[in-house]
């Protein structure tokens, strides 16, 4: 939890911003140099999906070590503890399947926020890049296009409706599993 502590008092969006920035040259030398020239266009997509992954489990480890300290403690657990199941069957089979509930709805629940930090990101253009198509990237170029002679409107007004669209179909995923997977009230 101390790497957790760390890792959280970093600025997530701009620890991922300077990740990008600063290993991207280096690993598209590293793969010019292995001969990998597919991997060389890819870096920054590389890089983008690490960073990302490397802000976005930091809750879901608070969440979950507060769930299985308050299974620790419920009485199944200690029964079967008191019965002599070894830690491993603990673990498995009282454990991870009453945590599984909440990784499920957390992870639903933070994948929207995942797709809007890649989408800001390739806005800025530290994202994904052309010839690969983002809603950032593609709300970028509709504000590109956007000049008094002639109005664009649809540039914009599309992209940014199904991002919009994706996120709250995804919070609605979530809200629903979460419903779905909720203890009863006892």
């Amino acid at each position: 939890m101390r790497l957790v502590d760390i890792l959280y008092s970093l600025p997530s969006l701009v620890f991922v911003i300077v990740l990008i920035t600063t290993l991207e040259g280096l690993a598209k030398n590293w793969f010019a140099s292995i001969g990998a020239p597919r991997l060389q266009g890819s870096a920054r997509l590389i890089f983008l999906l690490v960073g990302l992954g490397a802000i976005s489990w930091l809750n879901m480890a608070r969440i979950v070590r507060g769930q299985v300290l308050s299974l620790r403690q419920r009485p199944f657990v200690e029964a079967s503890r008191a019965l002599g199941a070894s830690r491993s069957r603990l673990l498995f089979r009282h454990i991870v399947p009453h945590t599984l509930g909440v990784i499920i709805v957390y992870l639903s629940l933070t994948v929207p926020a995942i797709v809007l930090y890649e989408s800001f990101l390739s806005y800025l253009g530290l994202g994904i890049q052309p010839p690969m198509a983002s809603w950032g990237s593609l709300l970028a170029e509709g504000a590109d296009q956007i000049n008094p002679i002639r109005v664009y409107w649809w540039l914009i007004v599309f992209p940014g409706a199904f991002l919009i669209t994706t996120l709250l179909a995804l919070n609605f995923i979530g809200d629903g599993l979460r419903d779905a997977w909720a203890e009863p009230e006892r």
